[in-house]
């Protein structure tokens, strides 16, 4: 199965093309302006091109769906709708910072915690397995502060992330480690996608909309007794 994969949620616009878990292709560019609007459809050019394939041979789409930079996960989102309604192929959505964690699985870590920049002190992030990858606390949009994460304290923490820089100034934990340099890559989708294909956990592709997440952070909940019977 030949698979297109989408990731426009940070500032790195990536696409990829696998033939089931084997990457045939990877075209990305990490760019500070956010250029997913003028590199998208260049790069899904590029990478079927690579691939040695054409764009009807795709069998699924797979997109990265945040959270992250509001118009990244729309142009993506609605570049993968396109392409789903064109080819009649399923849509596949894969959380973000889960394609963050997955080349340091397995290297020794407690946990892996992504992070990626919102403003000012926020961050959105997730607390993963750092030997399974299994999730440990959901995707939230995070303040930072300096008592943030002080549960892990004694742990072997790696946080990754353009977020990570803003962890590493605040801070105070002895065994943690940072890698700033890392962003959401549409390769790192593959083994989430394939495992979702697996069990037909495809999106609804008219109702689908990316994970925002910062459109309900801060939002009260109404308490029960609020609520009109």
């Amino acid at each position: 199965m030949k698979i297109l994969y989408l990731e426009t949620s940070s500032k790195n616009c990536s696409v990829a093309i696998s033939e089931n878990e084997k990457l045939l292709c990877l075209t990305e560019e990490v760019s500070e302006n956010y250029k997913q609007s003028e590199s998208l459809h260049t790069f899904v050019e590029w990478a079927l091109e690579g691939a040695g394939i054409s764009l009807k041979d795709i069998e699924a789409v797979s997109l990265g769906k945040g959270p992250g930079s509001y118009t990244g996960l729309r142009i993506g989102a609605s570049s993968a709708k396109g392409f789903c309604y064109g080819l009649k192929v399923p849509l596949i959505a894969v959380n973000s910072l889960e394609s963050m964690i997955e080349p340091f699985l397995g290297q020794n870590y407690d946990f892996v915690i992504p992070m990626a920049d919102a403003r000012r002190m926020e961050v959105y992030t997730a607390v993963y397995d750092g030997k399974t990858g299994d999730e440990i606390s959901e995707t939230e949009a995070k303040i930072l502060d300096e008592t943030s994460f002080e549960e892990f304290k004694d742990k072997k923490i790696l946080f990754v992330g353009d977020g990570a820089k803003k962890a590493k100034d605040i801070l105070q934990l002895p065994n943690a480690e940072y890698n700033e340099s890392i962003y959401p890559s549409a390769q790192y989708l593959i083994k989430k996608t394939i495992e979702k294909i697996d069990k037909k956990e495809f999106e609804d592709i008219a109702y689908f909309e990316p994970f925002y997440l910062k459109e309900f952070h801060g939002v009260k909940k109404k308490k029960p007794s609020d609520s009109i019977d």
